[in-house]
Order: structure tokens, then sequence, then C-alpha cells
């Protein structure tokens, strides 16, 4: 499912249900959770298994996927990628740096966000482009798409920039140009987004762009957010 968010040479994997064992883990990552209840090791396990799997379709050695300063996983040299999990489902994505600039992927339950979630995530421009969608496409949990696209947004930009972003510093946007083919929603629903960076650069010197393109969609339950510059 992530693989029709990506381009062509961005690997993904993903899995439905936990598919590796605890101790299918490097030393190093089996410490991060030696306390964890036994549901958040299955899903850590998970989906340190489809980075692994995700870097194997690179040719890329297996290497311990350990968090940086700020959490972010730091990938093997010459690589770089993204890692996602939700209730009943685990993803990654993996690319060779000199291809891809960056990447950051995102998956949750298409369910609403909690109450008050939405007051914190998203500026007056995306309440009103919020309520706009959801008179034409009910069917998507716009504000929980909101939240995993701006995730996305984060994702991609901490681990290229080394800036960090709150969720009023990306302005998002969505359009709709795929729908469902009938046949029990297996193609789903999906787009695009764009993100207008709303901070200003690091430094002068820094070049970045003032805005990111995602691609999203709705299916068997979940939505999936997927940003890739290359």
């Amino acid at each position: 499912m992530i693989g029709r968010l990506v381009p062509d040479g961005v690997v993904a994997v993903h899995a439905f249900e936990d598919v590796a064992e605890p101790g299918d883990l490097h030393p190093e990552e089996a410490a991060l959770i030696a306390r964890a209840v036994d549901a958040r090791r299955r899903e850590f396990t998970t989906a340190r298994w489809c980075a692994r799997q995700a870097l194997a379709g690179l040719g890329a050695p297996a290497a311990a996927l350990l968090p940086g300063p700020h959490g972010a996983p730091i990938w093997p040299e010459g690589t770089l990628g993204s890692i996602t999990h939700c209730a009943g489902f685990r993803a990654a994505v993996a690319a060779r740096s000199a291809a891809v600039t960056a990447l950051g992927i995102d998956a949750e339950p298409n369910a609403p966000v909690p109450d008050g979630v939405l007051e914190v995530i998203a500026l007056p421009g995306e309440h009103r482009h919020l309520r706009e969608r959801a008179r034409t496409e009910p069917e998507v949990r716009w504000d929980r798409l909101l939240f995993s696209a701006k995730e996305s947004v984060y994702k991609s930009w901490y681990p290229w920039t080394g800036q960090r972003l709150a969720f009023e510093d990306a302005a998002l946007t969505f359009t709709l140009d795929r729908r469902g083919d009938g046949g029990g929603g297996r193609r789903g629903l999906g787009g695009g987004f764009t993100a207008r960076i709303l901070r200003p650069a690091p430094s002068p010197s820094a070049a970045l762009p003032d805005r990111l393109e995602g691609r999203w969609l709705a299916q068997e339950g979940l939505l999936l957010t997927a940003i890739t510059v290359v």
C-alpha cells in the first residue's frame, strides 16, 4: 500500500500483522524496548523488520536502526528511510541517498482524532479546508489525515534539514485524484497534498524549498501519507 505513494527507486515494505519476534532485533535495538509491554515490543520489532526488508531491497547491509537525538532512526550510510506503525499496520520505506533527498511516511486509522487534538494541529485555514473536504468526501476522516500528513512532513524535514517543526509551521491543502473502483475498497481513495513551510530557513544560505508535495491514500480502514523529495 505505501508503495503506491512513493516513486521508483524507493523500496516499500508493509505488514498487517506482526511477522517478527522480539528476538529478531539487534541487541542495541532490543535494549530500547526492554521494559516495554509485549504489544509495543512486537509493533517495534515488525516495523524494524519492514525497514530491514526495505534495505535488503536496495542491496544495503542489515544494521541496527537506532534513534538519533530527537528519536528519528539513523539509517546506514548511503541510505535514508522512514518507519511508521499504527494498530494493524507497520511499514517502512528506504532509498539510496544519492537518488532521494528526503523521505517521510505515516499511517493512521481512518478514525477521528481525539477531542481537542484538531485545535492543536490545525491552522485556521486548514479548519476551513477540512470542512469543505468533509462535505464532499465524508468517508475520509480529514482531521486524522491532516495529522498523518503533518507527521510525514516532519519525518521528511527534520533528517534533511536538522530543523524541527511544530504543527503550526506547515499549512496543508489536499487534492483528490483517485476514486475507489467499486471492488470493496481495494483501490481506495487518494490524492495529493501540498505543505507550505511557514518557518524561515535555519540560515540565509540554506537553500530549502518553501513547500513539500506529498501523496495520500485511504484504504482498508487506514490513512497513509508519504513525502519523497528527489
